[in-house]
């Protein structure tokens, strides 16, 4: 076993951000919560500087209050300079980013955004190692909730092959503690057991919730994503790293 590390988890109250403060506690490590409810700020910097003090490595799991291309994009960047340039002021070692696979095949958008965030992360001092995670089991229910109006709630066509939030912090959790061995090291991709579709996954967790909600699918031929979601450009590459539980299986254990 490792000896006992002082890491700071960005984003710390969020949907990844909190499960990897709970896996790194877990296993006796010294987590530094950054989130403003935390008294810290990622974007105007407030107690940062104090928040990173004698820390060996930052996860960065923050994500903005907007998904809009533009504002997310702000988000991102800035948050990537600041937790950059008050971490090597720390002496941090290295950092570990939170990002989407296949982000990088969007050409606008919060993917998009994605896109820009990796680069501010790796463009810094402190080495970055990019983590790349299907969408969540849990990314599932909001979509639902975004899409209804009425009886029926209307869902993307996308092929994806998700994977439960703590199961991708968990290997936050392991990499964060090993270190980054290189700043050019490769990324990393998490993803669930199985290809699913997201309209099934929608169908299905209704289905399960005894819902009488009625799922239909849609396709805007005027996305310039369109391709990305229900192409393929979603689905891990094979090396990637595959994880459980299926989506079922986190069904039954949450929902």
């Amino acid at each position: 076993m490792q000896a006992p590390q002082r890491i700071a988890v960005a984003g710390a109250t969020g949907r990844v951000g909190r499960h990897v403060v709970d896996v790194l506690t877990a296993h006796g490590h010294e987590v530094v919560p950054v989130s403003r409810s935390h008294g810290v700020d990622v974007i105007t910097g407030e107690g940062l500087d104090a928040a990173l003090a004698r820390v060996r490595c930052i996860v960065d799991a923050a994500t903005g209050p907007s998904p809009e291309e533009d504002a997310a994009t702000t988000f991102f960047t800035t948050a990537a300079r600041n937790l950059q340039a008050a971490g090597q002021r720390a002496g941090v070692a290295s950092m570990v980013v939170v990002s989407i696979i296949g982000t990088d095949r969007f050409t606008a958008g919060y993917g998009a955004a994605k896109v820009a965030h990796e680069q501010a992360a790796s463009a810094g001092p402190i080495p970055a190692r990019l983590v790349r995670a299907a969408q969540f089991h849990e990314f599932v229910p909001q979509l639902v909730e975004w899409g209804t109006q009425g009886e029926v709630s209307h869902v993307q066509q996308m092929r994806t092959q998700p994977v439960a939030a703590r199961a991708v912090a968990e290997v936050l959790a392991d990499l964060a503690v090993a270190g980054v061995p290189a700043p050019d090291g490769p990324i990393v991709e998490v993803a669930g057991p199985r290809e699913e579709s997201l309209v099934d996954l929608a169908t299905r967790l209704v289905a399960h919730r005894g819902d009488t909600l009625k799922i239909e699918g849609v396709s805007d031929p005027s996305d310039q994503n369109r391709d990305v979601y229900e192409g393929g450009g979603l689905l891990p590459g094979p090396d990637a790293m595959i994880v459980g539980p299926t989506f079922d299986e986190w069904l039954e254990a949450e929902c």
